[in-house]
């Protein structure tokens, strides 16, 4: 990240299938245990695998996605004690990222009669907090809520803003889960990253937010936000890649994969690097090339790091995958430990990473980096890295 200036993660936000909010989330993450996905109650759900994880709403008729993002960014901005007030008086932007955007309307019963842009989560979101700066919605298939927290990092250090709300959102379409029946990619039990017998991905709804702010605002208002040890938490690193390959299927080198790794950790590499919460959906490509990338960019530290597999808890939540991760991270940092996997019934011996179960790991002081990874159709790539350390004279970290 620029010198000039220090992103920090002033607050977050999640809404999952294990209910609403961020501690939620986190006590799913410590019990590490399985959940089955759902059927969901649509007719026209006419499907052999009509599987998802779904968070626990019954109302599948309304605007799912915008509601989980407004959720998700209520609670993130009272976590950084940031009210309408102070958005008003600060430059405050909005960046959502999303798969698929709003679909109710439009795939309500057959489909809705007056089709609406379903990309409109970010201005739906800025209309409700009566914000009139940047507004981006993030389309970049299931890399959107990692673009969308790089954008917004970006606006941060080119003082377009102070204060964004980024994150991503996406919810049930029928549209989407048809598509990957058709490609063959649901699993029939549910979505198992790294398992030996994994047969597909399935599909999860949620959002997760995170507040990000300059280091010099969170200091006049008074609040930069400490993490566990005393110091404070930072968006230190994004990047973006492409493969330019397939449609859907990552180029076999992989090289793009690690570029955007090795970008987003810059001149410190694997140094510092506590864990990596991989992109990892349960494909047979994907977890495999992932982990193959892992090593490259990692190098001999590659087999240590240990992995945090989100999905494996969560399920695939599409566009707001890298968002959820991105809270994960900072969940993770806060308490100084990454939580146990999901147990894995038997790891596939093609993925040579190491994926701790049973017990939470330490992230001790000298370990205080978390790598998120997030890859989508055509080949989006984006890494993010999340950081911890001490506070400096400036709010942000000693140079």
């Amino acid at each position: 990240m620029s010198e000039e200036v220090e992103v920090l993660v002033a607050g977050v936000g999640a809404v999952t299938c294990h209910g609403a909010g961020a501690d939620t989330l986190w006590r799913a993450m410590t019990a590490a245990g399985t959940r089955l996905p759902d059927r969901p109650a649509d007719p026209y759900a006419r499907m052999d695998l009509p599987l998802i994880n779904l968070v626990p709403d019954p109302d599948l008729a309304g605007e799912r996605a915008t509601r989980f993002a407004s959720l998700a960014a209520a609670e993130a901005l009272a976590d950084a004690g940031l009210d309408a007030g102070s958005l008003a008086a600060a430059r405050t932007a909005v960046v959502l990222g999303s798969c698929m955007g709003e679909p109710g309307g439009n795939e309500r019963g057959r489909g809705g009669a007056h089709w609406r842009p379903p990309f409109r989560l970010a201005g739906a979101l800025a209309g409700e907090l009566g914000l009139f700066a940047a507004v981006h919605d993030v389309a970049n298939a299931c890399a959107a809520g990692g673009y969308a927290l790089g954008l917004a990092a970006d606006l941060v250090r080119a003082g377009e803003a102070d204060v964004v709300v980024a994150g991503g959102s996406d919810a049930y379409s029928r549209v989407a889960l048809g598509c990957f029946n058709r490609l063959g990619a649901v699993d029939p039990e549910r979505c198992r990253p790294f398992e030996a017998d994994r047969d597909g991905t399935v599909f999860a709804e949620g959002a997760g937010v995170v507040v990000l702010e300059s280091a010099a605002h969170a200091r006049r208002r008074g609040a930069v936000v400490p993490d566990r040890d005393g110091g404070v938490l930072r968006f230190e690193g994004a990047a973006w890649s492409c493969d330019a390959g397939h449609p859907t299927a990552p180029r076999a080198d992989g090289e793009q994969i690690v570029r955007a790794m090795r970008e987003a950790l810059g001149d410190r590499g694997a140094g510092g690097l506590g864990c990596v919460v991989p992109h990892a959906t349960g494909t047979l490509l994907g977890d495999v090339l992932e982990s193959r990338a892992l090593h490259r960019a990692l190098g001999e530290r590659a087999a240590r790091v240990p992995l945090y597999s989100l999905k494996a808890l969560l399920g695939h939540t599409g566009g707001a995958s890298a968002a959820l991760a991105a809270v994960a991270a900072t969940l993770m940092l806060r308490h100084g430990e990454m939580p146990p996997n999901v147990p894995l019934k038997e790891q596939d011996p093609e993925c040579e990473v190491s994926l701790p179960q049973g017990a939470a790991v330490p992230l001790p002081v000298s370990a205080r980096r978390v790598l998120v990874n997030a890859y989508g159709f055509g080949g989006n790539n984006a890494s993010l890295v999340l950081a911890g350390g001490p506070v400096g004279r400036d709010g942000g970290e000693p140079r």
